[in-house]
Formats: C-alpha cells, structure tokens, sequence
C-alpha cells in the first residue's frame, strides 16, 4: 500500500510551520515515536525554509509530498525557484562554524537519505526518506 499526501504552501516563512504539522500528523499515525518525530520535522522545516529563503520565488508556491509506503516515509520539497549548482556544496567545516549554510548538513544527520536535485533557474527538489523498521 503506498499512500501520497500533498500541500502548497506560500514561499513565506509563516507557513512552514504547517509542513512541520502535516509532517507531525503522518509520522505519529504510521508509528514513529516522539525522537523520530521530532527529527523528522526538524528536517522538514529546514528544507521548507530552503525552499522560502533560497528560492528568491515569493509569487510561487512550493510543494510539499509526503510518501507512505510499508518500507519508508518520504517527504518531497520542491520549489520553482533559481535553484543553485549542487557541485557547489561542501560539507561544512564544524571546528569553524559560521552562521548559515548547516540545512543540508543537518536534514542528512537525521534522516537516513537526502537526494537533492537542483538546477540553475529550475528550482530544488530535496527528497527526505526516513525508513520504516
């Protein structure tokens, strides 16, 4: 059985708290418990707030998949936005923490996947997976 569940949200910032709900709703209803919850919201919300922030798309909305199957729960943020050149990334320097750029670093730490599919002026798509045990 794999189920899919679908929000757009405006690209301001009041709204990714709605993501962060839905997020809350569906994991508890497939069983995970408060710590997985809660890592897994965290890591919702950073990639919503990619999504408001880094997008430069405040006319567009951003798309928010939740995923459920018997395996995983997977969540989709996608934006319109000018997206950025993943080669660009590096793994931040944590002996030399700067304000900034730790999204990416942090949804990896608690998820168990992250695909990242971004283009120059073609927007970002962050696909967060969580397994099911």
């Amino acid at each position: 059985m794999s189920e899919v569940v679908t929000i757009q949200l405006p690209s301001k910032a009041e709204y990714v708290s709605i993501a962060r709900l839905t997020t809350s709703v569906i994991a508890n209803n497939i069983g995970f418990d408060f710590e997985e919850i809660e890592d897994i919201k965290v890591a919702v919300g950073e990639a919503c707030n990619n999504a408001v922030l880094h997008s430069n798309n405040e006319i567009e909305c951003y798309t928010v998949n939740f995923h459920v199957n018997e395996k995983q729960f997977a969540v989709e943020i996608i934006d319109k936005g000018i997206g950025f050149d993943m080669k660009s990334y590096h793994e931040p320097d944590l002996e030399h923490p700067k304000v900034g750029g730790l999204g990416i670093f942090i949804m990896k730490s608690l998820m168990d996947e992250v695909e990242v599919k971004s283009s120059p002026q073609e927007g970002t798509a962050i696909k967060l997976i969580k397994h099911i045990v």
